[in-house]
């Protein structure tokens, strides 16, 4: 990160001198421009200041989330304005260069006004901004007792970034009415430490299942990203945070499945530890988790982390019917609009968000709860997922 930070200084730098003279050719206040600067001033040096002190606490952890906030705010909106401002620069390359066109510096104005409104609205509404997504997946072996079985999926609440009492209950409010069978949570309830939870434990307790709900860990759930007084002190934080999914009422699955019976018929739920690519702990052992598990039985896989679909799951030698994943966030920006989907996860996750199939293997990747770094969504909006199940019958 050090040796980024000269050329992402430099990017913002050349970026506030192009889109400045916007703001010198409609204002002459010396208030004005001189509080343009202050602001990025003080925001790029909290930014260099926070990284090359690399403090890992809770407290930096929220610093850095306002200043990536402001950072974006700045910076963002500007970027989209260069493009008129580029275009006017070309006329004026055959003009002999005359003064900037008071309208077109206006116009700059307003086309960065569009993504800055956008950013605000995600970084205050959009952060509880929560959409139920549905899918209905359909099935030859399902067992007949599952036929239109529902499942409410939940992932990454990062409850340590929850600032807001008023937007999470009304998300776990959204949860309860759907009134599903089961709740299954894929990781992440928080960002580092146990305590970010306790006292979200009365609220998440009152989730309510006929069928259960079940929970495993995400990569966030084991401490590693923080340091700690000593192994002892890690240890205990992963203890007091496993006995918490107990206290909110769900069943932590480790490496372990569990029979979902309904008029005498079962599924068979797999819980999974943490498995992810690249640098990730790979904590899961989809091998021991199915250990007792029937060939021929219908199954759905817990695991944090979508990589481990593709890397593990989809070779594994047991048919896995479904995997419920969270892990990517959407990046929590992106668009989604009359089937078109994009955001800037897709360059390091092939699947990143929403349903996917091979070989008559589904995943579904849910896009997270709660919101982590940048504190807000944009375009990528808090989910619910609900899965309904169905029998193919002939």
């Amino acid at each position: 990160m050090k040796k980024r930070i000269p050329s992402i200084i430099a990017v913002w730098l050349i970026t506030d001198l192009y889109f400045f003279q916007a703001i010198k050719t409609v204002t002459a206040s010396n208030y004005i421009l001189l509080g343009y600067w202050l602001l990025d001033i003080l925001v790029a040096a909290g930014v260099f200041y926070t990284i090359v002190t690399r403090k890992r606490n809770q407290t930096s952890q929220r610093v850095i989330s306002l200043l990536m906030a402001s950072m974006l705010l700045l910076l963002v909106p500007k970027l989209f304005a260069l493009t008129v401002l580029l275009l006017e620069d070309i006329t004026r390359l055959f003009r002999g260069f005359p003064p900037r066109i008071l309208w077109v510096s206006y116009l700059a104005l307003a086309v960065a006004t569009v993504p800055f409104i956008s950013l605000l609205f995600g970084m205050t509404k959009g952060r509880h901004f929560y959409r139920v997504c549905r899918e209905t997946l359909r099935f030859k072996d399902l067992p007949d007792a599952f036929d239109g079985f529902t499942i409410t999926q939940l992932s990454d609440v990062h409850a340590g970034s929850f600032s807001s009492e008023k937007g999470v209950l009304k998300g776990l409010a959204l949860v309860n009415a759907q009134h599903s069978d089961l709740i299954l949570f894929t990781g992440d309830l928080v960002n580092n430490q146990a305590s970010e939870m306790e006292r979200w434990i009365p609220a998440f307790s009152r989730l309510k299942a006929p069928y259960g709900k079940y929970s495993v860990l995400g990569n966030h759930d084991y401490g590693d990203y923080i340091k700690w007084e000593s192994k002892g002190h890690k240890y205990a934080n992963l203890n007091r945070l496993k006995k918490i999914h107990g206290e909110i009422g769900f069943r932590l699955l480790l490496n372990e499945a569990v029979k979902i019976e309904k008029d005498g018929q079962c599924i068979e739920l797999i819980g999974v530890e943490n498995w992810g690519k690249g640098g990730f702990h790979k904590y899961g052992d989809l091998k021991k988790a199915t250990e007792k598990t029937p060939d021929d039985a219908f199954k759905i896989l817990m695991s944090h982390d979508p990589s481990h679909w593709d890397k593990v799951t989809l070779d594994h030698h047991q048919h896995i019917h479904l995997t419920l994943a969270g892990h990517t966030h959407g990046m929590q920006f992106g668009i989604e609009l009359f089937g078109f989907k994009w955001s800037p996860v897709k360059y390091i996750y092939k699947q990143w968000a929403g349903l996917y199939e091979k070989n008559g293997k589904y995943l579904y990747i849910n896009r997270g709860f709660g919101f982590l770094g940048f504190r807000g969504r944009l375009g990528i909006w808090p989910e619910i997922t609900v899965i309904t199940l169905k029998k193919i019958k002939f």
